[in-house]
């Protein structure tokens, strides 16, 4: 467990292929991202055209790829695992699905409960959120002291993800191994400058 965190990049949700790659590309030329997850919300042959994009792309920099939840989408397009976006409940089919030496991560909102859960079921990392207000999750934000608390007595890497702010990454970055960015750049004219200004 180090000070600074590291960065886990999310893929705008419900991108075209055509669109993301020389900007994926350039966000990870200019920053240490050490973990790409593609968001759902696209059509599942924009998501099949998407992963493999992305994996070319990642996988050129030493730089592991996720899928949200489609456990067979990562087993077609050669990707390094999931990310569940319910919770502790598929981990364990997952881990059997993609085997022992897939990345299988869960988000388990704000609930400790889940998050141990998920760890027991065999997941790689557990992500709780949103940090700050954002329609993420099912209802409160995750609170500063859940990450804190994990940190201290889990051994199983923790994301924060959800509404970050320059100001909330300062002070959640000492409790938690990553921290997780995607819509707070992609909604910006220019997304590089908005992470630069996020991450510093």
């Amino acid at each position: 467990m180090s000070d600074q965190p590291q960065l886990y990049l999310m893929t705008p949700a419900g991108a075209q292929a055509s669109a993301l790659g020389p900007l994926l590309a350039e966000v990870m030329d200019r920053f240490p991202v050490s973990c790409l997850r593609i968001r759902g919300g696209a059509e599942e042959d924009e998501l099949g055209r998407i992963a493999d994009l992305t994996r070319e792309i990642a996988h050129a920099r030493d730089v592991a790829v996720v899928i949200d939840d489609h456990v067979k989408l990562a087993q077609r397009h050669g990707l390094d695992g999931v990310h569940l976006t319910d919770g502790s409940r598929g981990v364990r089919l997952a881990r059997t699905e993609l085997g022992a030496d897939a990345i299988v991560g869960a988000f388990c909102g704000a609930s400790r409960h889940d998050g141990m859960s998920a760890g027991e079921a065999g997941a790689d990392y557990v992500s709780f959120g949103p940090i700050g207000d954002s329609a993420l999750g099912r209802g409160e934000p995750a609170p500063q002291d859940l990450f804190q608390w994990w940190s201290e007595m889990i051994e199983i890497p923790v994301v924060a993800e959800g509404a970050l702010t320059r100001d909330l990454i300062t002070r959640i970055s000492p409790a938690c191994d990553f921290i997780a960015i995607g819509p707070e750049i992609w909604s910006e004219d220019d997304p590089i400058a908005a992470l630069a200004a996020l991450w510093g």
